[in-house]
């Protein structure tokens, strides 16, 4: 093999070395339980507290309102399930959500259903923006909790949090939003942005997997997911994994001094949309400017998005055909169905998400290695011949 490109940003990051050296001491000396009152646990108990107050200040909020979790999908899973049990005490048994949402929202929401809430699974326009009428209209009296991400993981499109904040606290409900994709990406200040709660993953920044954190607003009250001991001020139990927090801290402080690189990086994104989209019978998914800056979704008539992949994969190029946990199925995306893709040209999409880690010559890269094999498998398609022949 010879040349290297990472274009799968979106699925996972490497841990970077500032990180790997950020966390070394908690592993060589500071490996004290930090719920201990000897000198090893004051140590440990320092290092998690000063992490805590680094995190509060990049997101701009209080130390208080950050909590630790393992990933991304435990945090979706806390806000929501948290927030529905607390609202149920109040009579509010509805939640609204989107159809775009990640597995790990909208499987939560099934899992409520079958406990008796109700869930309105609002759709997006063809660019995967919610649809505001309808979901204003969704949100009522009852409705305990709206779950609207941040930005999708498939197709990058950013959603209007504000506004739908302010649809939200207008009927009484709390607003959480998945910013798994957005951290990293895009500025969360949370002194402005009026979420309630919001997650994120630490392995998608250059952390490890096997941390992540869940935002609670000061004064917001929602039921445990874990119960135990008094960790995380008795809301999530269990010993802190004080290596990957410390390490989740510094990931966040060096991914929001690497923002002043993402116009380069959607500089760099709209170059490879131009040059994928100048491709006959090709569809660019998701929305052309409100988008990660790091995202191109790009969908080929004739083509199975697999066959894509193995052959950049063979070039050297890592890739994806949308969200890593779904590429089990065998299924269609539900994020391109939902914003209008026919079933039979879902197969055809492939993702590409760069970093600040990206160059121009990967870009040219993947350009010279992606247009040969686009031609080459339409060559071997049925299909592609019915199109040649008719011209349609």
């Amino acid at each position: 093999m010879g040349r290297f490109v990472y274009a799968d940003n979106a699925a996972t990051t490497p841990v970077s070395q500032s990180v790997i050296d950020a966390m070394a001491p908690c592993f060589a000396s500071a490996w004290g339980n930090p719920s201990s009152l000897h000198s090893k646990g004051r140590e440990a108990k320092a290092l998690l507290d000063g992490a805590r107050e680094r995190i509060a200040r990049v997101f701009a909020c209080e130390a208080s309102e950050i909590y630790f979790t393992s990933c991304g999908s435990e945090s979706d899973n806390w806000a929501i399930k948290g927030a529905a049990l607390r609202g149920k005490k109040k009579g509010r048994t509805h939640i609204v959500t989107t159809v775009i949402e990640h597995p790990a929202v909208l499987n939560t929401c099934r899992a409520l259903e079958k406990e008796g809430f109700t869930v309105t699974y609002v759709g997006v326009d063809g660019d995967g923006v919610v649809d505001m009428q309808a979901l204003e209209a969704a949100i009522t009296e009852n409705t305990a909790v709206v779950a609207v991400m941040y930005a999708n993981n498939e197709i990058g499109t950013l959603q209007p949090i504000e506004r739908i904040c302010a649809l939200a606290h207008a009927k009484g409900a709390l607003m959480f939003t998945d910013a798994v994709q957005a951290v990293g990406n895009v500025k969360i200040d949370l002194s402005a942005l009026p979420v309630d709660m919001l997650a994120m993953s630490g392995h998608k920044i250059h952390a490890p997997k096997g941390v992540g954190m869940l935002f609670i607003r000061k004064g917001v009250v929602i039921g445990n997911l874990i119960d135990g001991g008094g960790q995380e001020r008795r809301h999530r139990a269990g010993t802190e994994n004080l290596p990957y927090i410390v390490g989740l801290a510094k990931a966040i402080e060096d991914a929001d001094e690497q923002l002043a690189d993402m116009p380069r990086v959607a500089a760099m994104r709209d170059r490879l949309i131009e040059a994928l989209t100048a491709i006959p019978y090709s569809r660019l998914n998701g929305h052309r400017t409100e988008r990660l800056p790091g995202n191109v979704n790009v969908g080929f008539e004739c083509i199975e998005g697999e066959s894509m992949l193995l052959l950049l994969d063979m070039k050297g190029i890592c890739a994806s055909t949308g969200s890593a946990c779904s590429s089990a199925s065998l299924e269609p995306s539900h994020v391109l169905l939902a914003i209008g893709v026919p079933h039979e040209k879902a197969h055809g999409s492939i993702r590409l998400s760069i970093s600040h880690e990206t160059t121009e010559e990967d870009i040219d890269y993947i350009i010279e290695s992606l247009v040969p094999i686009v031609a080459r498998l339409r060559e071997m398609s049925p299909l592609w011949e019915e199109i040649v022949k008719n011209g349609k």
